[in-house]
């Protein structure tokens, strides 16, 4: 005969194993959604400075924006559902995550400042004025996020590979 206390018994959890490179990639993708989400609220909404896609009618760049702000959304969303799968695996490295934000924000600041800035011509910062200020100090803080985000994760990478 069984006792009523084994019957109660819970499923034992299994070790925990820390998911450095996971974390990071969830951070990243956080990152990407916080700077778009930021970029779009900011300078397309609030300061109305430019749209994602200028090159066309403001209509255009209305639905542009829109999709840009879905993109960014998505990409939060998406890292945050995969923080909550390494939560639930106690495989979350915060030191990964954290970097992974900055890396991400970075990345993408420096994308937007130099490729669709620069290359493709899809917008300015802004318009009528000198550019210079406004592209250096873009750049420059996409560059010193990259390489805080890079140091912390090179750093997690080799507290985790021991």
């Amino acid at each position: 005969m069984t006792t009523p206390s084994a019957s109660r018994t819970t499923p034992q959890r299994p070790k925990a194993v820390p998911l450095p490179a996971r974390s990071a990639w969830s951070g990243v993708l956080i990152g990407v959604g916080i700077a778009a989400f930021v970029d779009e609220t900011v300078f397309h909404q609030l300061l109305h400075w430019h749209h994602f896609y200028d090159r066309s009618t403001p209509g255009v760049g209305l639905v542009s924006d829109g999709l840009f702000h879905a993109f960014g959304w998505f990409a939060v969303v998406i890292g945050l559902v995969m923080v909550a799968d390494l939560r639930h695996r106690a495989g979350l490295v915060g030191r990964a995550l954290a970097g992974g934000i900055l890396t991400g924000t970075g990345a993408f600041q420096l994308y937007d400042g130099t490729v669709q800035h620069k290359l493709m011509k899809l917008h300015q910062i802004r318009y009528h004025v000198d550019l210079i200020p406004y592209d250096l100090t873009w750049n420059i803080l996409a560059v010193v996020f990259l390489a805080i985000g890079v140091t912390l994760l090179r750093a997690t990478l080799r507290i985790n590979s021991r």
